[in-house]
């Protein structure tokens, strides 16, 4: 069995009288696609928030490729190799397509931010960056306007962006969301390539991109975590079937 990449313990998150995640414990092996699915208010985005630093806990522990991690802050958890996708797809709208990945390479490779205008300029950028738009498809677009791709291609190029940083571990916040079915199918056969040569933490609403992508599901409801498993262990889940997926369908 793989080794964790990254272990939560006991993670624990309030707003006021609002508990977000309550007592949350979960592992994440190496090389494997763990997804978190659970209706909305369970509190699956806080708990991606809490994972990649932007979002202090209250009370648990994380650990990351051994170190733990708990309060390190979000830039701090990227050098390590962690790296997130937002629910709300986020890009420079105003830059090229190209210099977006240009500038994921360059704060991966520890470049200053002074001088965003050169980015797309420099080969020693724009050569790694084109290769990952080519990963997602987007090579064709690379003179484009990042506001003037559609949504589905908006949220390609923060995946590219995400994979400029080259991450040991990748957290999809629904990378699907507000897709049309044939973007959406485009998006899960590309993350299905992604599939064994890195490490993934999906939260996602859409179950044929979970049962298509994940190695195990964690079941979130109101802040805990009730069950785990393989997908037909989720899909036979009692407990499962009452408090989320019969509520889906």
């Amino acid at each position: 069995m793989a080794r964790a990449l990254l272990e939560v313990e006991d993670l624990r998150k309030s707003f006021g009288a609002l508990v977000a995640t309550d007592g949350v414990s979960l592992e994440v092996r190496e090389g494997e696609t763990h997804a978190i699915i659970g209706p909305n208010g369970a509190g699956k985005t806080t708990l991606i928030g809490q994972l990649a630093g932007s979002l202090p806990p209250d009370a648990g522990r994380i650990r990351f490729a051994g170190e733990d991690v708990t309060r390190l802050a979000g830039a701090r958890r990227a050098r390590l190799g962690l790296a997130r996708t937002f629910q709300i797809t986020s890009i420079y709208r105003d830059f090229s397509v190209l210099a977006n990945a240009a500038l994921a390479v360059q704060a991966r490779s520890g470049h200053s931010f002074g001088f965003w205008g050169s980015a797309a300029k420099d080969l020693s950028l724009t050569g790694p960056a084109l290769q990952y738009l080519e990963k997602v498809g987007l090579e064709q677009r690379a003179d484009m306007l990042a506001a003037e791709l559609s949504h589905g291609e908006q949220r390609q190029l923060e995946i590219a962006m995400a994979l400029a940083t080259r991450p040991r571990l990748l957290l999809l916040d629904e990378p699907v969301a507000g897709m049309g079915a044939e973007e959406s199918q485009r998006m899960i056969a590309f993350l299905a390539t992604l599939k064994g040569g890195m490490t993934m933490v999906l939260v996602e609403h859409d179950m044929d991109a979970v049962f298509t992508l994940a190695d195990r599901i964690s079941v979130l409801v109101y802040g805990r975590i009730v069950a785990t498993g393989a997908p037909a262990e989720i899909r036979a889940n009692p407990e499962v079937q009452r408090a989320y997926l019969g509520a889906e369908a």
